[in-house]
């Protein structure tokens, strides 16, 4: 087999399953996981295998696809380290995910659809990684809309999961007018949608000016978005209405990594201007989301508004001008955040879809695997050393420092303090020895769930310092390969590199922990309320920005629509096109009224015409 068939059959593959599934296995739930999970699995052993033949290489493949006047678009696939170490995520990752699937839903009646959803979902979101050009990574960023719709709306019959889906919809499609908007700036500016092409031409002539900095916010729209950032962010806690394997796979490997990945992808677009206005938006967003995580007690939505923070962070990074530190925390979190999930799920899953954080307890004896796992991702996410979450974390706060923009430092580090508050917050009200009810019969999960949990918090831990964040670094820098590291230089290489803002990233880690175990540890019921007063309700009810989206532009959304359906019925529809069509009408009907076939009404009406012809012609 040519190995530049790799690459294609590495897309594909889950777009044949997804087909095969939906085409002939429906009845079938073994064959069709069968078909869902080989497809994935196989992406991933042909991902290794390539890298294993090529290496990081750089290079395209593509195929004529549209020609209109000037604009020459072709289905292209490009391979670079940023798209290989994506490839690896999206397939490894994603593929535990289908695996932890199989028992997760093993009851479900809806087993087969799930699977063909997701085998759809997987091939939109390789569509993205491999993209060589805009016009097609739009095509694969609205197939995950798509995607996304049907899996958190998977459990359809239930109106939550019903509203959750469309409001993921309808939300993704705001940032995404922006983001074709953008697309179509840069066709007119640079005549090309090519990514190579685009990067050559703004390395010989850099973006300047008002109109860049505006293309490049319209295009960072597509990415506010997809992954969630503020204003737009209100539709990713609500999607934890759909399975707990898909808020794993939304959260950690597919859709909200899109943004950020495209951001990375496209990063010689940005100017200063747009640039500043990523890093704030990405600011405000770690914080928001931070500060509303540490109220909340639906053990899916601590990690949800958790995913929104570090996606902020990923942003904020960006915006600072370190697509390294983006990509790196990128790949570190879609290992802790899928464990954090898939561990999760398995205490729902032994609590009987129980989800409330107060009603669990006593589970670290009962459910030790699970535990370690969790605590695991639970250290990665607090970025404590030396776990991968301390690594990627602290690579974004150097880059802060290092472009001596202390105020986005200070934020980052009161994000890790509320991080690992809120986090260890989870952990003691779930795992410690406090007694509750609902944890009596509670029990390890199936060895298809379990095996995920172990493999994710292997790479939670080592994730950091196997050279993911230089990999990266090359690859932006666009520099020689750097001399490889030794493991000990690996392992304390933040500290060499900006011993201050490690220690600063630490001591923040380690406020946050005692803060929590101070307050949680042993506590039947939340003490904060009481600490302080009406924030507590302020942050439980997430700054009451759903409230105030429904009463002021869902309202006015509604008002522009009954006035539109106004004049469309009763204007266009009745005035003019009934109007029109009734008065021709009306005029038929009196004329077929003089076609009596009566000779004498015939004589009579000649006359009367012969009479008003003569008295108008006579009468001048």
């Amino acid at each position: 087999m040519k190995l530049e068939l790799l690459p294609w059959l590495i897309l594909f593959l889950p777009l044949i399953a997804a087909g095969g599934i939906t085409l002939f296995t429906l009845r079938d739930r073994k064959t069709s996981a069968t078909l869902s999970i080989g497809a994935i699995v196989a992406g991933f052993l042909l991902t290794v295998l390539f890298l294993a033949v090529n290496g990081w290489t750089h290079g395209e493949l593509s195929a004529p696809w549209l020609s209109i006047g000037g604009l020459n678009v072709e289905f292209g696939l490009k391979l670079d380290p940023l798209s290989l170490m994506m490839l690896l995520i999206v397939t490894g990752v994603g593929g535990l995910i289908h695996i932890y699937s199989t028992s997760y839903l093993h009851d479900d009646p809806g087993y087969s659809r799930y699977f063909a959803c997701l085998s759809l979902f997987t091939f939109s979101m390789l569509g993205i990684v491999l993209a060589n050009n805009f016009f097609q990574l739009f095509v694969f960023w609205e197939l995950v809309g798509v995607s996304s719709y049907l899996l958190i709306g998977f459990w359809f019959e239930r109106p939550a999961a019903a509203d959750a889906a469309k409001k993921a919809f309808l939300t993704n499609r705001l940032g995404d007018f922006g983001f074709l908007l953008g697309i179509l700036m840069v066709w007119a500016a640079l005549k090309s949608l090519n990514f190579t092409e685009l990067r050559d031409l703004v390395t010989a002539n850099p973006l300047s000016g008002s109109l860049a900095s505006v293309a490049g916010v319209l295009v960072f729209c597509g990415a506010v978005g997809k992954s969630a950032q503020f204003p737009l962010h209100v539709w990713l806690p609500d999607a934890m209405e759909g399975p707990t394997p898909v808020s794993a796979l939304i959260h950690a490997a597919t859709m909200v990594a899109a943004g950020v990945y495209m951001l990375c992808r496209v990063f010689f677009l940005f100017t200063p201007d747009a640039l500043t206005v990523i890093a704030w938006i990405g600011g405000i967003t770690a914080l928001l989301a931070a500060l509303i995580a540490i109220q909340q007690n639906d053990i899916k939505r601590i990690l949800a508004y958790s995913t929104l923070s570090q996606l902020g962070y990923m942003v904020m990074a960006v915006g600072l001008g370190g697509p390294t530190p983006a990509m790196f925390h990128l790949t570190t979190h879609a290992f802790f955040k899928a464990l954090l999930f898939l561990g999760a799920g398995a205490v729902i899953h032994a609590l009987h879809h129980e989800q409330d954080i107060w009603k669990m307890g006593g589970l670290r004896r009962k459910m030790p695997v699970t535990f370690r796992a969790f605590l695991a991702g639970t250290i990665a996410l607090a970025g404590i050393w030396p776990l991968s979450g301390f690594f990627s974390k602290d690579a974004i706060l150097a880059q802060a420092s290092a472009e001596h923009r202390y105020g986005f430092l200070a934020l980052g580090l009161f994000v890790a303090m509320l991080t690992a508050f809120y986090m260890f917050r989870l952990v003691f009200v779930v795992f410690s020895d406090r007694p509750a009810s609902d944890a009596i019969y509670a029990h390890e999960p199936p060895r298809a769930m379990l095996w995920p949990l172990r493999i994710l918090a292997v790479f939670s831990v080592i994730g950091g310092w196997i050279g993911i964040e230089a990999l990266f670094d090359q690859f932006f820098a666009a520099g020689e390969p750097a001399k490889a590291a030794s493991f000990a230089q690996n392992l304390f290489a933040p500290f060499t590199h900006a011993p201050v803002v490690a220690l600063c990233g630490l001591a923040a880690a380690a406020i946050g922990l005692v803060a929590a175990w101070k307050l949680y540890a042993g506590a039947a019921r939340d003490p904060l309320p009481e600490k302080i007063g009406g924030l507590s309700r302020l942050l439980r009810h997430r700054f009451y920005l759903d409230e105030f989206y429904e009463h002021t532009f869902i309202r006015l959304h509604d008002f522009l629509a009954a006035v539109a359906d106004f004049i469309d019925r009763w204007i266009i529809a009745t005035l003019f096109v009934r109007g029109t069509h009734g008065t021709t009408e009306v005029a038929g009907r009196a004329l077929r009224l003089m076609q009596t076939g009566n000779l004498q009404t015939y004589a009579f009406l000649f006359v009367l015409g012969m009479a008003l012809v003569l008295y108008f012609v006579l009468g001048k």
